[in-house]
């Protein structure tokens, strides 16, 4: 699809007849008139690190979301690795006073599933569930089944979804790149897919005993999409995510730079190959950053010894579009499905009057010390991509 086409997810019309065409210029309305460019729902990412409260000097709701809106989304969850840890009524208030305050569009946050992210004790998940748009330990994987178990079955009880970042500690080794060919030759220590995909398998189970919903957050390998694929096939409610990196990236590109080091990592060409073929044929739900801004400080110490996390929320789109789209692999439709109408209906999340206006056929650098983030850590950069927001009914 071009500039000039249209399908199911091209809302010209919606838009042009909602009360938010009020705010459009008479260029952008001559613009979509004439088919120059294409309106799309509002993006909504169900994975963003906003930092606030706690480590405002990464990022804060309002850079954050200002930033997520240049990219075009309207609706974010923000994860719980704050400080203080969303684990209970006041600490979830006080973000929330943040987010009332300064958030430039829809910010919904997490709760943590259990007592300071430690996996050690229940959060007060009863108290937060009418705050919270879910339960996560995100950054964390929950390494108990018996607190596994013990969550899903309250948040069963509570109408509610458990996210989960799927990591098996016993496995990890000080790794930090994927243990593939290029740990090998460049003598780093690298992460397995086993400490992956085997607290899918499990919490796959869980669900299915306790029939929690369960969402799995930013799969990375081949044996993740196949388990995930297979728990479907069963009638198990899983859902899964994965960002836009893993589709577009693999171990091959990785560059002695702390902006090719997140966790999951970058893995093999076989593994993005897979999670591809699992976006289109459905076993992937959607599509979320994990935008995970790092001071410039924490990032420039190299792929051993920098943070886990790079910057993305402001060009994810045009990525996409770029390495996916144009390229033949991936229909638009597709992408725009994983990116708005999946999010949101997994999560019961409304949208009304939210769009976002496109020009795909602009092009430009990517050169992070533009963009809004404070996190500035993206291995785009430098890199010619298609897809410019003109307007989002958030602005």
């Amino acid at each position: 699809m071009n500039g000039n086409a249209t399908n199911r997810f091209d809302c010209a019309g919606a838009l042009l007849s909602s009360p938010v065409a009020a705010l459009l210029s008479s260029d952008v309305i001559a613009g979509i008139n004439s088919g120059r460019y294409v309106v799309f729902p509002g993006f909504c990412d169900v994975h963003v690190h906003f930092r606030e409260p706690g480590f405002s000097y990464k990022e804060t709701i309002k850079t954050g979301s200002l930033a997520a809106r240049a990219g075009g989304y309207t609706t974010v969850f923000t994860m719980p690795n704050l400080n203080p840890v969303p684990d209970s009524v006041p600490n979830i208030k006080q973000q929330i006073e943040i987010i009332e305050k300064d958030a430039a569009i829809q910010v919904l946050p997490y709760a943590a599933i259990t007592v300071g992210e430690k996996g050690e004790e229940l959060s007060d998940m009863q108290g937060l569930a009418p705050y919270a748009v879910a339960f996560s330990d995100d950054g964390r994987g929950v390494q108990s089944q018996e607190m596994m178990r013990s969550a899903m079955l309250r948040a069963k009880e509570l109408g509610k979804i458990i996210v989960a970042h799927c990591e098996e500690n016993s496995l990890l080794n000080g790794g930090y790149i994927h243990d593939g060919a290029y740990a090998k030759e460049h003598n780093h220590k690298g992460i397995c897919s086993k400490s992956e995909w085997l607290p899918i398998e499990r919490d796959i189970k869980l669900s299915e005993e306790t029939a929690c919903p369960y969402h799995v957050c930013h799969i990375s390998c081949k044996e993740s999409v196949e388990i995930i694929r297979q728990a479907k096939a069963r009638g198990v409610n899983v859902t899964c995510e994965t960002a836009p990196h893993y589709l577009t990236l693999n171990e091959n590109c990785l560059q002695e730079d702390g902006r090719f080091k997140m966790n999951p990592p970058l893995r093999s060409e076989e593994d993005r190959k897979a999670l591809v073929e699992g976006l289109i044929d459905g076993t992937i739900d959607m599509i979320a950053t994990d935008h995970a801004p790092h001071s410039a400080e924490e990032k420039s110490k190299g792929l051993a010894g920098s943070a886990f996390g790079i910057t993305g929320i402001e060009i994810a789109f045009p990525v996409l579009y770029t390495k996916l789209v144009k390229t033949g692999i991936v229909p638009l439709e597709k992408i725009i499905e994983c990116l708005t109408v999946n999010p949101r209906k997994r999560f019961s999340i409304k949208s009304e009057n939210e769009f976002c206006v496109w020009d795909l056929n602009e092009s430009f650098t990517v050169n992070p010390e533009e963009f809004i983030s404070k996190g500035k850590a993206t291995p785009y950069a430098g890199e010619t991509i298609y897809g410019k927001c003109i307007f989002n009914s958030k602005q």
